[in-house]
Parts: structure tokens; sequence; C-alpha cells
């Protein structure tokens, strides 16, 4: 009987003493699982703004190319000619972009590229360069 009884006030201790230790494990366990879901939650909605501000910018840069390449394909000067084939470049570049494929490992230099062949075409446009200047322009416009 005494040696139940010791086994019982051993457990007992063994059951306080390991308390800190289970509540500390279960408290790991359960911060986890939440930041874990947090995580997701909150990398869903960055994906989300990065991936709707990229293709407000890539829609610019299409739409750009068509407005120009209307305006310069009835042109027969040499310089306009050469316009046009650069306007046609980056509209290839845009058909071209793996809009469809966001985990593409090739995304950001695609995109480079295209931004790259947009500031050269302004430049032969001789129009600004910078897709945040007309996105900042049209803030102050209402429907």
């Amino acid at each position: 009987m005494a040696r139940f009884s010791q086994n019982l006030t051993d457990d007992l201790f063994d059951s306080i003493i390991m308390a800190d230790d289970r509540f500390h494990l279960d408290g790991y366990r359960e911060g986890f699982k939440e930041g874990t879901q947090q995580g997701l939650i909150e990398g869903r909605n960055h994906g989300m703004l990065h991936g709707a501000r990229l293709s407000a910018e890539v829609s610019f840069y299409h739409g750009f190319a068509l407005t120009w390449k209307f305006l310069l394909q009835n042109t027969e000067d040499v310089k306009a000619r050469k316009r046009l084939k650069a306007v046609e470049t980056l509209d290839a570049m845009i058909q071209k972009f793996p809009h469809e494929d966001p985990q593409n490992e090739n995304l950001q230099e695609h995109m480079e590229r295209v931004r790259a062949k947009f500031r050269q075409v302004c430049s032969l446009l001789s129009v600004a360069a910078d897709f945040r200047e007309y996105m900042s322009g049209s803030e102050g416009m209402s429907f």
C-alpha cells in the first residue's frame, strides 16, 4: 500500500511539474496553427494587391501600345516607321507576358524587359516614360 501511495504522489508531482511544459507546448502548437492561418491570409492579400498592380501596369502598357500603333500605322515617314516597329515589339512582348502563370520563375525578368521597352518607346515618341505619372494623373477623375 505504501508503494501505491508513493507512486500516486510521484505521478501527482510529475504532472504538476510537467504542467508548465505541457502548457508551453500546447500554446506553441496553438500559436503555430494560428500564425500559419494568418500568414496564409496575409500572403494571399499581399499577392492579390501586387498582382492587381502588376496587371494594371501591363494593361496600361498594352493600351499605350495599341493607341500608338493606331496613330502611327498610316504614316510613311521613316522615323514613324521606326517608332511603329518599336511599338509593335512592345505589343508583342506584352502579348507573350505570362499573366496566366503567376508562379512563372521569369515573371519579374519579363516585366523588367517590358518596362525597358516601354521606356525606349517613350523616348522615341518623346512622351513621359513613368507609368506612375499616368496613374497619379487619373486620381482626380471621377465618373
